[in-house]
């Protein structure tokens, strides 16, 4: 296969829905030679987190650490609850993911797991993280912190933090910033952001972008309803105001 007929795919936060995501990747249509990467937020507020991580294991699928399994695995430090984080990441959606396991050993097993999780991905021409990057920052001072948490230094930069690479993240869901529809994508100044809100029920909308064809892959784990659009058609750029990129709302 050429470099021009390799497809790489860059799927957004599935937070446990595990259903949606086996129609996602059945509507892929994946070969051997394609490249499959998760942004993080396997995780929470969905009812089958378990299953989930199970399926993105068996599959050996690149993944990112997002900012619910790092809630998840300072809740259970070394097997000890952490009782304050504990209760951050149950209020979090982490409850839905407790009740996913049928067994502490596997539980323990995808904990050991998450904390292999890179905190970002580069691509050469793509750079993969789950919520962003400092604006302010060199990359070596950054840490998980903000790679998992930003929102908005990083939504409300002017100009692309690579010169040669576009930010592609997860975390912060489309439709929360203003003028932006459920299920579309949205473009900042150097980034694209493709969490359409999978779990969230103004939404519903999981996605996948395939990097190489710029394609949009979508289903709706809410309804029986799935399309592939241009990348083009499904994007929003944030307009920019004298404080910078537009905010979002929540």
């Amino acid at each position: 296969m050429t470099a021009q007929q390799l497809r790489r795919f860059v799927i957004g936060d599935v937070h446990g829905h595990y259903q949606g995501l086996l129609k996602l990747i059945s509507l892929l249509d994946l070969d051997d030679s394609d490249q499959v990467y998760f942004l993080g937020d396997l995780i929470d507020r969905g009812p089958d987190s378990s299953k989930v991580v199970d399926f993105v294991i068996e599959q050996s699928y690149a993944c990112l650490l997002g900012n619910h399994e790092q809630l998840m695995v300072a809740s259970l430090a070394d097997g000890s609850p952490n009782s304050s984080v504990l209760q951050m990441w149950l209020q979090a959606g982490g409850r839905e993911t407790l009740q996913s396991y049928d067994a502490k050993q596997h539980l323990w097993e995808h904990l050991a797991w998450f904390k292999t999780l890179p905190s970002y991905l580069d691509l050469g021409d793509y750079w993969l993280v789950h919520a962003g990057i400092h604006p302010d920052l060199p990359l070596e001072r950054q840490t998980p912190q903000e790679f998992c948490w930003i929102r908005h230094e990083f939504h409300h930069i002017s100009e692309p933090y690579f010169d040669n690479k576009l930010i592609i993240t997860g975390h912060t869901m489309t439709f929360t910033f203003s003028g932006v529809a459920p299920g579309q994508i949205v473009q900042g100044a150097g980034w694209l952001g493709i969490d359409t809100g999978a779990y969230h029920l103004e939404s519903g909308w999981l996605t996948a972008l395939d990097i190489s064809s710029q394609t949009v892959y979508q289903v709706n784990v809410h309804a029986n309803i799935a399309r592939v659009k241009p990348l083009s058609e499904v994007v929003a750029s944030l307009k920019k105001n004298g404080k910078g990129t537009v905010v979002p709302i929540s």
